[in-house]
């Protein structure tokens, strides 16, 4: 079963055009994903690219990969990265724990079928899917947490450690490291998962990569590569030192020309806010610098550069420097991390969210500036797993997943109706229609007797009617207790399919599923997601 996005709450104007009207967008963009006769023409320009990076990066790879036990697929497409004729479909995302919402294993899933699809097609070109860890994010309570439905069908958040303030939030998470807080993590993840044959051996394997010392990065990396390393998923680590030595190009010009990049980033992004929305606020200058452990935004202030919320502050001179021989103290924003990207990888497609097709829309420029080739753009596969109970819940009920997505209350009411002989809404509004009918005919009446007593018959009326409204209350709370568990069967299906009104891919992580199914759920999923339909897909368990 597929649903069109725009059946779906909450989805963007931008994203929505981008899938079904890409002539309103084609401005911002550099590519149509659904243009296939234009492919071939983007892997040229890739592959015609002179950049000596990207030669180095699968020596790179290799070192990183070195303490890893990885699939001989793994191995050959890290080896093919150094050919020429070799392309990335590279996707990426926040270091979330234990791997974060289901939707970063459904970007994973995309780029690895999206690459499969494209070499039964292009057979003179390589493709390689690549995950790029966005370790240099700071935002550490996005990361921190994962959501899970416990026995009681209740969505618990289950986090690391306390959220700490945005004052606080300064390190890349990437370095931080788990403490003692992640016993208490774990053992309350055990908690609220129900217990079943597979909850042990999959702590058992969680405890083996989220362990006291380690640091987000690394763990993740480790959970990934377990999943996904049998279909030759390639893990790249942009903090790696030898990476950033290969970004200093990109790190200088960034330093010498912000003015210029600000200056056409700012009006692309206003043209967006015309039309539809600008996803990523303007920054003067795309980089972030550490100090003291703390990672902060680089700002220019006359003829110096500041940190935002440090009083330190640096001249041309030495942040060209730093470029030069500290360049891993430097890292991209959010605008700038796709240049790197794409600078170090022969990227012909990024595998792309929501919210970051929206932001790519303010990227043509920089991709000019940097003489680069911007890669196509391919929306990543969404889905919600519909497992068997709660299939025959709405089965039971004749409810359609979409209608848990718009309104999971007009569904309760529906169901009331009709379960009942009588239908609370038509027969308190029929009762209110011959109330309102009765004071009219009374009105005039009185009328005719006294002009004062007439109006008084207002205030009258309106008492009744608010009696009438207790009296509806008190009948639709006695109608929803008489059928208390069918409520409950439907809250059961809205908790799990669009938990917290949210999308479930965005709200559940990975292990509420594997500990009823498996990991094998995950292979289940990998055969049954769709890449092309570019609709939200219901799977069935």
């Amino acid at each position: 079963m597929f649903i069109n996005f725009s059946d779906i709450p909450g989805n963007q104007n931008l994203f929505l055009d981008y899938l079904y009207e890409f002539d309103n967008v084609k401005e911002f963009y550099s590519a149509d994903f659904r243009n296939k006769e234009n492919y071939l023409k983007v892997f040229k320009s890739v592959a015609d690219s002179k950049n000596d990076a990207r030669e180095k990066v699968a020596d790179i790879l290799k070192t990183q990969y070195s303490s890893l036990q990885s699939s001989v697929l793994t191995s050959k497409n890290i080896e093919s990265l150094s050919d020429k004729r070799t392309m990335a479909v590279v996707t990426g995302q926040q270091l979330g724990i234990l791997g974060g919402p289901l939707y970063t294993f459904y970007k994973i899933i995309t780029a690895i079928k999206l690459s499969r699809h494209l070499a039964e097609r292009y057979d003179e070109y390589n493709f390689v899917p690549v995950f790029w860890l966005e370790a240099d994010d700071h935002d550490f309570n996005e990361v921190r947490s994962i959501k899970i439905i416990n026995d009681n069908n209740d969505i618990i958040n289950v986090g690391y450690s306390e959220e700490i303030s945005e004052d606080d939030a300064k390190e890349s998470v990437g370095y931080i490291k788990f403490n003692q807080s992640l016993n208490e993590f774990i053992n309350n993840i055990s908690k609220n998962l129900r217990d079943t044959e597979f909850k042990e051996p999959l702590l058992e394997k969680i405890k083996s990569f989220y362990v006291e010392g380690s640091t987000f990065k690394d763990s993740f990396k480790k959970l990934i590569h377990w999943i996904f390393d049998e279909y030759g998923l390639v893990i790249f680590d942009p903090q790696d030192k030898q990476v950033k030595d290969l970004l200093k190009p990109i790190f200088k010009k960034e330093i010498t020309d912000f003015r210029q990049h600000t200056q056409e980033l700012v009006h692309v992004s206003a043209r967006l806010e015309e039309l539809y929305h600008a996803q990523v606020k303007v920054r003067p200058v795309n980089l972030f610098l550490t100090v003291e452990n703390g990672r902060y935004s680089i700002e220019p202030v006359e003829n110096e550069f500041k940190l935002r919320r440090k009083r330190k502050s640096f001249s041309l001179e030495q942040m060209l420097e730093i470029a030069d021989n500290e360049p891993e103290r430097i890292s991209p924003n959010v605008l700038l991390r796709p240049i790197c990207q794409d600078f170090l990888f022969p990227t012909a497609f990024y595998v792309a969210g929501p919210s970051e097709i929206s932001y790519f829309a303010q990227l043509k420029p920089l991709y000019s500036f940097y003489k680069i080739t911007e890669p196509i753009i391919y929306p990543r596969s969404s889905a919600t797993i519909l497992e068997s109970s709660i299939a025959k819940i709405l089965s039971k009920h004749d409810i359609n997943v979409t209608e848990i997505f718009i309104d999971p209350d007009v569904v309760k009411k529906r169901i009331l109706n009709s379960l009942s002989e009588v239908t609370l809404e038509d027969l308190f509004s029929k009762v209110n229609n011959e109330i309102e009918i009765a004071f009219d005919q009374l009105r005039e009446r009185l009328f005719q007797l006294d002009k004062t007593i007439s109006d008084a018959s207002k205030k009258y009326k309106e008492k009744i009617f608010q009696a009438l409204n207790e009296l509806k209350t008190k009948a639709e709370q006695a109608q929803q207790k008489k059928h208390e568990a069918t409520l409950r069967q439907i809250d059961r299906a809205s908790v799990n399919l669009f938990p917290h009104n949210n999308l479930q891919e965005r709200e559940l992580n990975f292990a509420y599923f594997a500990n009823k199914y498996g990991t094998d759920f995950i292979k289940l999923i990998f055969k049954e997601l769709q890449i092309n339909k570019f609709e939200h897909q219901v799977i069935e368990l």
